[in-house]
């Protein structure tokens, strides 16, 4: 199974400072990447990290490309929930290129889940 991973570097998680918001996020992602044995693609040679940061990016990535991707994976609702609202239709133009769309750390935000 082929996946590409966000990590939100702008927010903060539960009061924690960035630096540990990011770990957390990573740690998280990656864990679940080995179990499910999950192959993470990267289309851009110039990217530094495995993972995106921008979904704006990512969707750019994606439609120059044009391909499916098995799964696309993030922390929680929370890291994406500031460009889900932001750009409603660019959210789902990104989810269309996934078979899967997995929030790794489950929260009850039924707001998330109406718009999501």
């Amino acid at each position: 199974m082929q996946g590409i991973y966000f990590i939100n570097d702008r927010i903060c998680l539960d009061g924690l400072i960035k630096e540990e918001s990011i770990a957390i996020q990573e740690q998280s992602l990656k864990n679940f990447i080995n179990e499910q044995k999950i192959q993470v693609v990267k289309f851009n040679p110039y990217q530094l990290n495995d993972y995106y940061t921008i979904p704006h990016a990512l969707l750019y990535d994606l439609k120059k490309e044009k391909v499916s991707i098995d799964c696309f994976l993030y922390y929680s609702s929370q890291v994406m929930e500031d460009f889900i609202y932001s750009y409603p239709a660019k959210w789902l133009i990104l989810k269309s290129f996934f078979k899967k769309v997995i929030s790794v750390e489950k929260q009850n935000d039924l707001n998330i889940r109406e718009v999501v």
